[in-house]
């Protein structure tokens, strides 16, 4: 008797554990299209989200050289230049008319001079202008150094007025449309910050 009673307790455990088991599975059966709605409504409203997205989105846009050189500084900095690459040239003009009239009192001298002082004028011709050569290259290598150093100030102005503009509106990001580099831009999202900009010089 005892051990009828301990399999009845046995049988009547995994009874119990098979309906348990049972009523989980019709609950997950019952719930799989749930899940999947859920999922579908994800689905379909991720384009939405993504579209309310892209109409959030807001962005400027302005030709970075016009706003460079309508800056005060623009002005002054172009003077300090044309006045440096004015005595530059000025050096250059004045080495050139230099080595024409040496060039010329060399010829002159073709049909009066000894070998030996033609060979040593020539050589002098020769240094003369590989010289020549060597401060025109220099000149302009000084001359572009100048340029950076002049205008840096003002890049770093102007970038600072935009990175205060662009923070200010919320913009993604800030199209400089120099060289037709956008050749369209959608008003419904883009804003012409060329005024803002000038406002703040």
């Amino acid at each position: 008797m005892r051990r009828f009673m301990i399999i009845m307790t046995a049988m009547a455990a995994l009874s119990a554990t098979a309906q348990t088991e049972n009523a989980a599975r019709q609950a997950d059966e019952a719930g799989a299209p749930a899940a999947t709605s859920v999922h579908g409504n994800r689905a379909a409203a991720a384009p939405l989200e993504r579209q309310q997205a892209v109409q959030t989105l807001k962005f400027g846009y302005l030709s970075y050289d016009a706003a460079l050189r309508a800056m005060p500084e623009y002005a002054e900095a172009g003077r300090q230049l044309s006045e440096l690459r004015a005595k530059y040239d000025a050096e250059a003009k004045r080495v050139e008319t230099e080595f024409n009239k040496k060039y010329e009192e060399f010829l002159e001298g073709l049909k009066d001079f000894p070998q030996t002082i033609l060979q040593k004028r020539q050589s002098e011709l020769q240094e003369f202008l590989a010289r020549n050569i060597a401060f025109k290259e220099e000149s302009s290598r000084l001359l572009a150094a100048a340029e950076r150093n002049v205008y840096s100030p003002l890049h770093d102005r102007l970038a600072a007025i935009l990175r205060k503009i662009g923070e200010e509106r919320g913009y993604a990001f800030i199209v400089n449309t120099d060289n037709n580099s956008c050749p369209f831009i959608s008003r419904a999202v883009g804003e012409d910050i060329s005024r803002a900009v000038a406002e703040q010089f």
